[in-house]
């Protein structure tokens, strides 16, 4: 048997290569068990969304369920006064499917309903597990399932899309807070006032956050209670589909933030025991609640499951055209023990008895056909025990996501903001940590995600200044917290985006150095949104310093976008002087240089580089961007001569806290 290719490319891996075999082998037997004709493909399998829920054919409607534990089922609704009723009944077929066959009349397009599915011992009503539009009672605050289907289908202006992906330049965003106003907001306001910043910003993708319907509007999406269903607190299916035909049309990709890791554990709005037994979709048990989540954990060994889940990711690429996903817990998916207290220390830790096989088949499956459906489109997993083969193709052993999420950058940004003196700052420890990935993993490097903006948390800016952002963020009224702040948040996000192999993430407002924290409505404090928005008019202000950082990461994507493979161009370490706090790199004709000393700027500081003129392209120190503008950028540098034969000497003056980045010409 020939070995696989990424224990070729790591020989660490060569004591586990008969552990990564019967991984890669069982994927293989797994889909052709699912498959079971050579003539279907994995596409072909995952379109149980086609067949299971609400269907109109011809002059009939259709409701079928999977229900194994069911004993009867009827549909009560708006059509019936919430009453069971025998002409409104479905009746078992094989596997544990039910069917419902109804007159066209017997139901229309806004009616509500839900399911009575009664089992041996009891009875409840549930929400249609297929069930695409889930709506919620204003003055009950009852959901249920809604029979959607208007008379005109959305048409996309934009047929097929091939995302930019050199960078990838994502902008995280949630539909409900994307308003100023105190409020939930919507996919069409997202739409008109926020789709024209992310174009005007420079960001190439987009992923939104919480479309998954889900019952509390506080879990910031990642409860979810229906798997297919748009979540109606935002709008309609329709203005959603128009908002990412819309950013098709600007250039913009659309990607989703996917929940498979666990779902809510609600009994009337989701899952959990939908036939009346609580391992029907999840695990039964001591592994069926998760213990750090309050949520459910999916059983991947069962095929229906498998099933269930493959058929989302079809649908939301073929129903809504998003162009890919980003997983959210893939570590919790991955380890019985959900990688929870466990340090990743070794290859050991990664294969042994602790790993979820299924769990792993089923990712690996999902980055097939997600990738069969689309060869276009983008996998990113958020994963933080450093799995080897987790950004490797299918074929050379690997589970096929296309990016990891650099989650240790953001860890490590708190960590340094929070523990370390600026006099100890290290230049050179920042960039070896920038940049030290796997060889060959693409990965999404942040300064900050959502994760470090949620209440009992602080954004980078807010560690940076603190109180001071109340009083001192006005032009011309700066502290010095204040100008420490804004000097270390664009050195912290230059640094992270141009050391780049793949993508850069960015959540919204954060590029402005959005002022608090994200709090949601809840009881503790009073069901307010004051938290849950975001200030817009802050960076639209040209007398605040919240403009200026606007304007400079408008500057900073603009410098990543130069090159159109920039995150394929190589690193190169120039000079790192610990004592100095000074590091330098280059990026093809690229030079990036850092003075992170709080106390000196450096007057013809040099640097051994290739001969020729340098120019300045980006100066952190510039007064747009909120900084002293202590060097004059026009100045043309030339080098000067040195006793090396291809090198030549650059003299800089590099102000204190400060970054430039200068294009080499001959």
């Amino acid at each position: 048997m020939d070995t696989l290719k990424i224990v070729k490319n790591d020989p660490f891996l060569e004591p586990y290569a008969e552990a990564l075999q019967g991984r890669h082998d069982y994927a293989i037997r797994k889909e052709k068990e699912l498959l079971g004709s050579e003539n279907q493909s994995l596409s072909d399998f995952a379109s149980g969304y086609l067949y299971f829920g609400l269907h109109k054919i011809k002059r009939s409607w259709y409701l079928r369920e999977w229900a194994p534990n069911a004993t009867a089922i009827y549909v009560l609704g708006t059509f019936n006064d919430w009453k069971k009723d025998e002409n409104y009944r479905l009746y078992p077929l094989e596997n544990g499917i039910w069917e419902g066959k109804f007159s066209e009349k017997s139901m229309q397009h806004g009616d509500l309903f839900k399911l009575l599915i009664e089992w041996n011992g009891g009875f409840g009503e549930r929400i249609p597990a297929w069930t695409r539009r889930v709506v919620q009672d204003e003055v009950t605050k009852i959901f249920s399932a809604q029979v959607w289907m208007p008379e005109e289908e959305f048409k996309f202006k934009v047929k097929k899309f091939k995302p930019q992906t050199t960078p990838l330049l994502i902008y995280e965003c949630h539909i409900g807070m994307a308003t100023e106003q105190e409020k939930v907001g919507t996919y069409n306001e997202f739409r008109e006032n926020i789709l024209p910043r992310i174009v005007a910003d420079g960001y190439n993708c987009i992923q939104i956050m919480a479309v998954q319907e889900h019952p509390y509007y506080g879990s910031f999406g990642y409860h979810v209670s229906s798997f297919f269903a748009a979540s109606s607190r935002f709008g309609t299916p329709e203005e959603l589909k128009q908002l990412i035909d819309e950013a098709h049309q600007n250039g913009i990709s659309v990607i989703m933030d996917i929940v498979h890791s666990h779902a809510v554990k609600n009994e009337i709005e989701g899952l959990g025991r939908f036939d009346g037994t609580p391992y029907q979709y999840f695990h039964g048990g001591d592994r069926r609640e998760h213990p750090a989540w309050d949520s459910l954990c999916f059983n991947y060994n069962k095929n229906e499951v498998l099933h269930f889940l493959l058929s989302n990711c079809k649908f939301w690429l073929e129903e809504y055209k998003f162009d890919g996903f980003r997983f959210d817990g893939v570590t919790s998916m991955l380890y019985r023990n959900h990688g929870l207290g466990q340090n990743f220390t070794n290859y050991a830790d990664y294969y042994n008895m602790n790993q979820d096989g299924d769990a792993l088949c089923y990712l690996t499956l999902a980055n097939k056909l997600i990738h069969e459906i689309n060869p276009n489109a983008i996998t990113i997993a958020e994963e933080m025990s450093g799995l080897p083969e987790l950004v490797a193709p299918f074929e050379d052993g690997g589970m096929g996501f296309d990016y990891r999420m650099a989650m240790g950058l953001p860890d490590f940004w708190i960590k340094y903001i929070k523990e370390v003196k600026d006099e100890d700052w290290k230049a050179g420890h920042i960039y070896w940590e920038m940049t030290n990935r796997r060889l060959g993993e693409k990965t999404i490097s942040y300064a900050e995600s959502h994760d470090q903006a949620l209440v009992g948390d602080k954004t980078i800016i807010f560690r940076l200044i603190d109180a001071d952002m109340y009083w001192h963020m006005q032009k011309g009224d700066e502290s010095l917290l204040v100008n420490r702040g804004i000097a270390l948040h664009k050195m912290i996000r230059l640094i992270t985006a141009t050391t780049i192999n793949g993508g850069y993430l960015n959540f919204m407002g954060n590029e402005f150095g959005h002022p608090e924290w994200i709090d949601f409505p809840r009881e503790g404090n009073g069901w307010s949104y004051k938290y849950a928005r975001r200030q817009w008019s802050l960076a639209d202000n040209p007398h605040y310093l919240y403009h200026d950082l606007g304007e400079f990461d408008k500057a900073m994507l603009d410098l990543l976008k130069s090159d159109k493979k920039f995150n394929e161009t190589s690193i190169e370490k120039v000079w790192d002087n610990e004592g100095d706090q000074v590091v330098a790199y280059k990026r093809k004709d690229l030079l990036f240089v850092f003075n992170f000393n709080g106390q000196k700027s450096f007057t013809d500081y040099g640097f051994l580089v290739k001969k020729g003129a340098y120019e300045v392209v980006l100066d952190t120190d510039d007064r747009r961007f909120g900084g002293f503008g202590f060097s004059d950028d026009t100045v043309v540098h030339l080098t000067l001569p040195s006793h090396l034969k291809n090198k030549e000497w650059l003299k800089l003056y590099i102000p204190s806290r400060s970054a430039l980045v200068l294009r080499h010409k001959e």
